[in-house]
């Protein structure tokens, strides 16, 4: 049975905060996670994917605990990526809106100037949001982590994975007096559980949702046989007949989102391609773009679109499937956001079909095939 967010636990002024955003029901994840971290807030290991709502799941609680009166750092989290991260810390901002004590929230992320991080985080800071990479520079900026007694690791694998192994390890080692860790991923791959057994105790709460609910159950599965020659058509087709629409369309490689990205925009379509050269400077304009609906469709590959989170995306398109399978719960979780329905379509050649009998299998989900 579905419980609210009162009966989870939460308090009246974060419940005013999220009901102001739209958020009614807790998903699986949220029902899971939020009454033990309010409760009991010792260590927890928990599976879940993009978009099934882990932001509320880990930070209504870390909000919950937070001491208003102390101005040192209680909470840290840990994201992957800088456009992750901001969406974190946004969203903790938003969740507050309504709470009588103020509970201070701040962004540390590549991309921005850290002579101005470390001057903002001089003043009260409850709850710090970083990625790896900028919390080493501050870090050695002499930042003190000693009075974090929270740590968050939102997308522990997608960390491992961009090789942010060493950083982490340190990071542990700074937040010596944390009372407790809470990890989200979206898969356990050996690392991932090497990190788990040498920094998390034997005794955490673990939570692995089933099958069916790890993936967002508003996202309709669908696959098309098409030979790899006639996929530019389709996809321009595609496109087309769902004008109005918004999504994002993955490829394998940084040069075949280029190429797909010409070839698009030949065809008069409001694309843009995501890829790793792009400077921060240029990702940022791009997003904003993609963010305000002056761009339509987005091009990425799997690395180049880690922590995009952007709301109203009615389906994602896959050029050619993952590398990895678990990739593609990455992919897939852009769409079907905050309560609505989406379409995740892949395009498989001939050949491919074993590929899409895995992923159901793996995943505990049904494609339907298409024309």
């Amino acid at each position: 049975m579905t419980q609210s967010f009162q009966e989870l636990g939460v308090p009246p002024d974060l419940i005013r905060g999220i009901s102001a955003l739209g958020i009614a029901q807790p998903t699986e994840i949220q029902q899971q996670a939020i009454p033990f971290l309010l409760q009991d807030g010792s260590d927890l290991i928990a599976q879940a994917q993009t978009g099934t709502g882990k932001t509320a799941a880990f930070g209504l609680p870390l909000l919950a605990r937070m001491d208003a009166g102390n101005p040192a750092i209680q909470g840290l989290i840990i994201a992957p990526v800088r456009e992750l991260a901001k969406q974190i810390g946004q969203q903790l901002f938003r969740y507050t809106k309504f709470c009588e004590d103020k509970i201070f929230v701040e962004v540390a992320a590549g991309g921005d100037k850290i002579g101005e991080q470390i001057k903002r985080l001089q003043r009260p800071t409850h709850i710090l949001v970083a990625t790896p990479g900028r919390l080493m520079d501050l870090l050695e900026a002499q930042l003190d982590l000693g009075s974090v007694r929270y740590l968050v690791l939102d997308e522990a694998d997608e960390m491992i994975s961009m090789g942010f192994r060493r950083e982490l390890a340190a990071i542990f080692k700074e937040c010596k007096n944390r009372r407790s860790t809470w990890l989200f991923s979206a898969t356990f791959q050996a690392k991932v559980r090497e990190m788990v057994e040498a920094h998390l105790s034997p005794q955490a709460k673990r939570i692995a949702l089933e099958k069916a609910r790890l993936v967002n159950p508003n996202i309709r599965h669908e696959y098309v046989i098409c030979a790899r020659e006639h996929k530019d058509d389709y996809i321009a087709q595609y496109l087309q007949r769902h004008a109005g629409e918004r999504g994002l369309i993955f490829c394998r490689t940084r040069a075949g989102a280029l190429r797909l990205g010409v070839e698009l925009e030949k065809r008069g379509l409001a694309v843009a391609v995501l890829q790793g050269d792009l400077g921060q400077r240029e990702r940022d304009k791009l997003m904003r773009g993609f963010k305000k609906e002056r761009i339509c469709y987005l091009i990425a590959t799997d690395v180049a679109a880690r922590g995009i989170d952007v709301e109203g995306l009615a389906f994602v398109l896959h050029h050619q499937l993952p590398d990895q399978f678990q990739y593609y719960t990455h992919r897939a979780g852009r769409t079907a956001r905050a309560g609505r329905a989406g379409t995740s379509l892949c395009l498989i050649e001939p050949d491919e079909r074993q590929a899409i009998a895995t992923l159901e299998a793996e995943l505990g989900v049904r494609f339907n095939a298409v024309e």
